[in-house]
Formats: C-alpha cells, sequence, structure tokens
C-alpha cells in the first residue's frame, strides 16, 4: 500500500479517459432525445472522443493486474466478513471486463447508427438509431454506477452510500461538459474545422453547466448531511479522513466544481462570454479531476497517499495518458474528416 497514492493517480486518470469516452455519446443522445437542433453542429465531435475506449481498457487492465496495490482491501479478503460477494475478485475483474466491452460495443453502434442516418432517410434507419440513442442513458446510468462502486464507493470496505452513484455519474458528465466546451473553444479557434459551429453553443452549454454544478452540489451534500445529521460515525470516517488528511485538496475541489462555477455562470453575462465560460469550465475540470483523487485516495489511511502529482512517477504517467489520448482524438477528428489536415 505505500505506493497507493500512485495507483490512485492512475486509477483518477483511467476514470477521466472513461468517462470523455463516454460522455460524447451519451450527450449525442441526450439530444437527440429532447430534440436539441444544436446537436447537429455538435453531434460528431462529441463522438469523436470515443476513439479513448481502446485507452480506458489497457489503463483498466492494467489497474485490474495490479491487484492489491491498487485496491487495497484484497489483503484483507481472507478475513470473514470483511466484504461482501460483490468484491469477490475473479467476479470483480469479470464484470468490469465484461461490462465495458458491452459498453463500448453499444456505443459504437450508436456512432454506427448515427453516422446511418445522414445517408439514409428511411423510418428503418431512423427508428433504428432511436431506439439505441433511447437505451444510451440507462446504460450510461447503470455501468456509471458499477463503476462507482468498484473504483470508489467499496475502496473502503463497509462504507456505503445509497446515492454516490447518482452523485458519481452526474458528477463526471458535468466534467465532461466541462472538457467538451475547452475542446470546441480550442477548435473554433484553430482554424481546423471543416464545419465550424455558431457561438451560441457556448451559452447552451454554459446553462448546461450551471445546471450540473446545481444538481452536483446537491448530490453532493446530500450524503454528507445524511450522514452528519444522522450520526452514523462509522459513515462519516471517510469524510473524516478527507476534510482533515486532504483538507486543502477536499476545499480546492469544491471551490472549483461549485463556488467559482456557480457564482460566475450565475450571472448572465458571463454565460455569453465564450472566455469566461472556457476558464469556468477549466475549473471545473481540475476540480474533477482533484475530487475523484480525493475519493479513492480518502478511502485508506493518510500515511498510505500523497498529494497528487508531487511525484516523478505521478507526472510521467498523467502526461503519458493525457498525451496519447490527445493524439487519439486527434487521428480520430482527421480520420472522420471533422478537421483540416493542413
Amino acid at each position: 500500500m505505500e505506493n497507493f497514492g500512485s495507483w490512485s493517480v492512475l486509477i483518477t486518470n483511467f476514470q477521466i479517459v472513461l468517462f470523455l469516452a463516454l460522455g460524447g455519446v451519451t450527450l449525442s443522445s441526450v439530444l437527440h432525445l429532447c430534440n436539441g437542433q444544436w446537436r447537429f453542429q455538435v453531434r460528431y465531435l462529441a463522438a469523436s472522443l470515443a476513439v479513448l475506449f481502446p485507452i480506458a481498457f489497457v489503463l483498466l487492465l492494467v489497474i485490474l493486474a495490479a491487484g492489491e496495490s491498487a485496491f487495497p482491501w484484497l489483503a484483507h479478503a481472507d478475513e470473514p466478513h470483511y466484504i461482501s460477494a460483490w468484491n469477490n475478485y475473479s467476479f470483480f475483474v469479470a464484470r468490469q471486463v465484461i461490462g465495458f466491452l458491452i459498453v463500448a460495443g453499444l456505443y459504437g453502434l450508436f456512432i454506427k447508427y448515427q453516422y446511418e442516418t445522414t445517408i439514409d432517410s428511411s423510418y428503418a434507419a431512423q427508428r433504428r438509431f432511436r431506439n439505441i440513442a433511447l437505451l444510451i442513458p440507462f446504460v450510461y446510468f447503470l455501468y456509471g454506477t458499477m463503476m462507482s462502486w468498484d473504483f470508489e464507493m467499496t475502496m473502503m470496505p463497509h462504507w456505503h452510500s445509497a446515492s454516490y452513484g447518482a452523485y458519481y455519474f452526474q458528477s463526471n458528465f458535468h466534467m465532461f461538459l466541462a472538457f467538451f466546451t475547452i475542446f470546441l473553444f480550442y477548435l473554433g479557434r484553430s482554424g481546423k474545422l471543416v464545419e465550424s459551429f455558431p457561438p451560441f453553443i457556448y451559452n447552451y452549454l454554459a446553462q448546461f453547466m450551471l445546471a450540473m454544478t446545481i444538481l452536483w452540489t446537491y448530490l453532493y451534500f446530500t450524503q454528507y448531511l445524511i450522514m452528519w445529521y444522522g450520526r452514523l460515525p462509522e459513515e462519516m470516517i471517510r469524510y473524516d479522513n478527507m476534510m482533515s488528511g486532504m483538507a486543502g485538496i477536499w476545499w480546492l475541489f469544491l471551490t472549483l466544481k461549485f463556488i467559482i462555477p456557480f457564482c460566475t455562470l450565475a450571472i448572465t453575462p458571463n454565460r455569453h462570454n465564450p472566455a469566461v465560460i472556457v476558464m469556468v469550465a477549466f475549473c471545473i475540470l481540475v476540480g474533477t479531476w482533484l475530487e475523484r483523487y480525493t475519493w479513492v485516495s480518502g478511502s485508506v489511511d493518510p500515511q498510505y497517499y500523497h498529494t497528487p502529482l508531487t511525484s516523478f512517477v505521478d507526472i510521467v504517467v498523467t502526461v503519458s495518458v493525457f498525451a496519447v489520448s490527445w493524439f487519439a482524438v486527434k487521428w480520430s477528428l482527421n480520420r472522420y474528416g471533422i478537421t483540416r489536415t493542413s
């Protein structure tokens, strides 16, 4: 467990990459089901992020192969009644691998059917696409809940929260919206897009992020208030670990995920200023990374982790993961003719 801090960084990077891949298709699905007309300007850009699925899968295999180093509760697996049957490691690995492949396959079908609707206007093609679009949000909720249990909630055995699944996948969708805003801003300023998008897209994303900020805050404090006012000391242990051993990071991600986004985007003119919107998006993105790290590391005693990105290994791993991800997305944009190669 001595290097759990570094494994926490890798687990955090894996979750960020995974939910960037999931978020693009999920956003396209939601916009289609809500008949959002601006989906036509962003759906292919959003879907291009699905190229991150293979990278996420490689990271998943590395983490699963690490065993006890990445999942400290395995060291106590032989103790009577210490963990439930849900955390049987063979079952754990099987559901992670199978679940990932099923989800990636379904998301791939969505992208395929979405493309087919642009070249085939038949009722069958449109109906097929609608049907899988209806399925995507349910898959996202179920898979996101499983990921929340396996990579964060059960990291501390016997600790649980009935609302943790919703809190987790909503937080990661919040993060995706922030990343996507930065992504669009960069591409729009680069001049490499084959088809540009209208500026009002930033306003829509700002409104979306404001709504997700409020919902995230509600879901976060719902757990805390129940445990605090319910006087459940055994449930408060994890919060105590985060708020005492990681107080600086804890307050920082709350500021980046709630205080700055809410206080900025609640002011109407700011929701029409792309530079301000991107600044807020950057805060949310960094805040979510710190949030994920805090929940993973906060599951163990403070002696087993360190301040993130303060070791050479942390920096090398993080830079490598996101550099590979960036080149993969760049390849995807060029491959499907979304950006110009020169």
